[in-house]
């Protein structure tokens, strides 16, 4: 039997370690992971192999040559550009054909058992068998669900939290029948998870997972890599370290020099001809790669350092890597997270901070603080996409200078001479970070139209209406005056959807930014009559037949809605009492209490005024609060229900799109009105998508944004008030009325706290514990994935357990005939969580 080993990968996640040398060839415990890889390959009896190479080949061609080192005999395919997982193991057809082969990543770190595998594959006759593994985090992996004998059921690519139904992902080690490459295009681009796979199973073909007790790591980050050399010296994963046991734990090679007076605390590893000083430290989880020389004084503890590396007096190390042929002098500090690339010098007393990364052939000056990356590089963050964009604190987390990366990461995803959309909030600090964003932009060859101080919705329109590749829009994070959010759009104003993040995120955290030369310099404009065409779109698009003469009471909350009102209202004929109609830049947010205090002003208004009802805009003008005519606070569960009446009322047809966690009466109100409900993820990008649909009349997130889908697929609290002006008007109830007849609601919400180790494992505790009580409740029940796991019985009562993007929690929903009824449902999953989270 053969083996396709790939070792194509580029590797940019691991940058700088993989700047000049391709992944497979990254050391582990001093061996490059593909070694391992094949190591494992002969223990299991597979010695003829093909490896499928692209990135840097002939490094990989020139350390293993034949194969005769090892007792393989090794065979190689090159390709010319890539052509995915799938399209490289066809590029090696040729070799494949006369007996089933089985594929392996050459960039992973495993030890399954690859001969139980095969016998898994042949007694079940199976087409393809895929090795499956449990993650803590299945966010960067493909989820494949398979029934009990092990047949796959589902493929999920790279899902987000609220797609996770399972902790069991694809480890890209595959076994085959040599019919399978007549599924994959020549010459294509073709990947096996997303492309073959899928269409396989399609025609029903016997595709099977076997689910691997052995250990698996994708070392694809610089904290896996860490995390796959301490597991080596731990004894975690099966693999030949090489040298002698001199105490537990601590192994040295034959040929290395450690002085009988240096400290070593294992477990550790000493390579080839290393030498190790009277004085020096060497502590947990320390890889010292072959020839490295660690002089008197030096302290290393969680270190990793590669091959020919000077560490001089009195270094210290921590949980850093250290590229091969470095020279780290006399005092030098280099600190957690730290990435030092290739044959770079490190001067005396220099300090290399946490997460710096530094490229290879760089010298750090003697003395010299480094607090952000040399050249190319800067350390990535985990989550640079939050709920509401690019948050932080103004100035600690969210600077000028990370205003410029992030603006010049988004240009160098679009191509030059585009169009982007600015605005901001009345806030000082949006203006001024404002500048920077745009500096960046037109910097790299990106053309920029400046709306200045403008509500959201008016920058997403503008984006959408004014062919612009995109959109950013800079406000202070509500409720929080410290802080702000750079909000990022793509061509449809809508917030840039999972992929486009991912993207803009992997060039933020490499630093790879494109800069235009002095003639490519883009142009910075400011469009006239920027309000005008909003109002005159919106009511061209919003049906505001009666509204003349109505009494309403409007609450701009010193936001930018009080630059468009003013010519909004003035074109329809209502009278209005505005307050709070101002640009407060000393308070552009509010807190919870001035929040009440003002809407309680707002209810008095009303019901003195005996208008028709209130409206309280937020700052930037995207959601609004309701107050009926009597003064009384509608609550946003409840406004979105009021608001869905007055709209299928009217127009008796159509869908409307809701997210998951939207109380089911929203479908009585449907179903009475003869509409349809269109259920969607949280995400708002999801809900932006579904009201660009057809034949859509309405979407809401229950949280005070409305979409008014004929005039805009995104949230827009002024096109909304537009709308809500219209459908008041033409009907004979008041909102009191409306309010009145709908149903109570029995929702009921819980969040409990969850490790992000264990999310994965949760959501498949979580289904499992749902198809059990589908397969045996009297009565039936259905699971939808939509968004986490919801969970709905022929009753009408429903649960939805989801877990958050965000934070290390998982949040629950329960809906039943009565309180007792969701309680007595949020409890029960509540538990199975809490007892699947440890």
């Amino acid at each position: 039997m053969k083996a396709v080993v790939m070792a194509g990968g580029e590797g940019t996640r691991l940058r700088p370690m993989t700047a000049n040398q391709p992944k497979p060839l990254l050391p582990v415990a001093n061996r490059p992971i593909m070694e391992h890889v094949l190591r494992l390959l002969k223990r299991h009896g597979v010695t003829e192999t093909v490896v499928t190479l692209q990135f840097l080949a002939a490094l990989v061609r020139n350390y293993f040559g034949d194969g005769d080192e090892l007792g393989m005999s090794l065979q190689y395919a090159t390709e010319d550009v890539p052509l995915g997982t799938a399209g490289s193991v066809k590029n090696a057809a040729d070799r494949l054909r006369d007996d089933r082969f089985l594929v392996i990543s050459g960039d992973a770190l495993t030890d399954i058992d690859l001969s139980d595998m095969i016998r898994f594959h042949r007694e079940n006759g199976a087409l393809v068998t895929i090795g499956l593994k449990r993650v803590p985090n299945p966010l960067e992996f493909g989820i494949i669900i398979v029934d009990d004998e092990g047949r796959v059921q589902r493929f999920l690519e790279k899902p987000t939290w609220g797609q996770v139904f399972s902790d069991t992902v694809n480890t890209g080690i595959y076994v085959m029948e040599p019919e399978v490459l007549d599924a994959v295009a020549t010459g294509e681009p073709v990947d096996w998870s997303s492309d073959v796979f899928p269409a396989l199973l399609e025609r029903g073909a016997a595709i099977y997972g076997y689910v691997a007790d052995g250990y698996w790591e994708d070392v694809g980050t610089h904290d896996s890599y860490l995390k796959a050399q301490a597991d080596a010296l731990s004894g975690k994963v099966e693999l030949d370290v090489g040298g002698f046991e001199l105490s537990p734990g601590v192994w040295v090679a034959d040929s290395a020099s450690v002085d009988p007076d240096a400290v070593l605390k294992g477990p550790l590893l000493i390579g080839d001809y290393a030498k190790v000083e009277a004085g020096a430290e060497l502590r947990e989880y320390t890889v010292l790669g072959n020839n490295a020389v660690v002089r008197e004084g030096a302290f290393l503890h969680r270190a990793v350092v590669h091959d020919n590396v000077y560490l001089g007096p009195g270094a210290h190390l921590r949980g850093c890597v250290i590229g091969k042929s470095t020279d780290v002098m006399a005092g030098a500090r280099i600190e957690e997270n730290a990435i030092i690339g290739d044959e770079c010098v490190i001067e005396a007393e220099a300090y290399v901070s946490s997460g710096v990364k530094v490229y290879p052939f760089k010298t750090i000056e003697a003395g010299a603080v480094v607090n952000t990356s040399v050249i190319w590089e800067s350390r990535g963050q985990r989550n640079l996409f939050g709920p509401r964009g690019v948050s932080g604190l103004v100035n600690v987390e969210i600077t000028a200078e990370l205003c410029v990366r992030l603006a010049s990461a988004y240009a160098t995803t679009l191509r030059k001479g585009e169009y982007v959309v600015t605005s901001r909030d009345c806030s000082l600090a949006a203006r001024a970070l404002k500048r920077a964003v745009i500096g960046a932009l037109t910097a790299g060859a990106i053309n920029v139209l400046d709306l200045e101080a403008a509500p959201l919705p008016v920058t997403r329109f503008h984006t959408a209406r004014e062919s612009a590749a995109g959109g950013i829009a800079l406000r202070t994070t509500p409720g929080d005056p410290q802080s702000v959010d750079i909000v990022i759009m793509d061509d449809r104003g809508a917030d840039l959807p999972p992929a486009a993040q991912r993207k803009l995120e992997r060039v933020f955290s490499r630093q790879e930014f494109r800069r235009a030369f002095p003639g490519e310099i883009a142009e910075l404009a400011y469009p006239s009559r920027v309000f005008e065409s909003y109002t005159h779109e919106l009511l061209r698009n919003v049906g505001v037949e009666g509204v003349r003469d109505m009494k309403v009471v409007v609450d701009c909350a010193g936001g930018t809605s009080s630059l468009v009102l003013p010519t909004l209202l003035g074109r329809l004929g209502v009278e209005v009492l505005t307050v709070n109609a101002r640009l407060d830049d000393v308070s552009p947010t509010e807190t919870l209490a001035e929040r009440r205090r003002d809407l309680q002003r707002l209810s008095e208004l009303v019901s003195s005024s005996r208008a028709a009802f209130g409206v309280r805009f937020d700052p930037v003008g995207e959601r609004i609060a309701l107050v009926d005519e009597k003064g009384q606070l509608i609550s946003e569960e409840r406004a979105l229900l009021v608001v869905l009446d007055l709209v299928a009322a009217e127009r008796r047809g159509g869908q409307v799109a809701l997210p998951v966690t939207t109380t089911r009466v929203a479908e009585q109100v449907c179903r009475f009105h003869g509409v349809q409900v269109q259920w969607t993820s949280t995400a708002q990008d999801a809900l932006t998508s579904a009201a660009a649909g057809p034949d859509m009349i309405f979407a809401a997130d229950g949280r005070g944004g409305f979409v008014v889908p004929e005039f805009s697929p995104a949230i827009d609290g002024l096109a909304a008030f537009i709308r809500l002006l219209g459908l008041v008007a033409r009907t004979r109830l008041s909102l009191s009325q409306i309010d009145a007849r709908i149903p109570e609601v029995k929702l009921l919400k819980r969040t409990v706290p969850t490790p992000w180790a264990t999310k994965g494992a949760v959501m498949r505790s979580v289904i499992e514990a749902a198809e059990a009580e589908a397969s045996a409740a009297e009565q039936g029940q259905r699971i939808d994935t939509t968004d986490g796991v919801r969970v709905t019985r022929d009753d009408g009562s429903w649960v939805l357990v989801l877990p958050a993007a965000a934070e290390p929690v998982t949040d629950l929903w329960a809906e039943a005939a009565d309180m007792d009824g969701a309680q007595a449902l949020i409890e029960r999953w509540a538990r199975i969580v809490e007892q699947a989270a440890g």
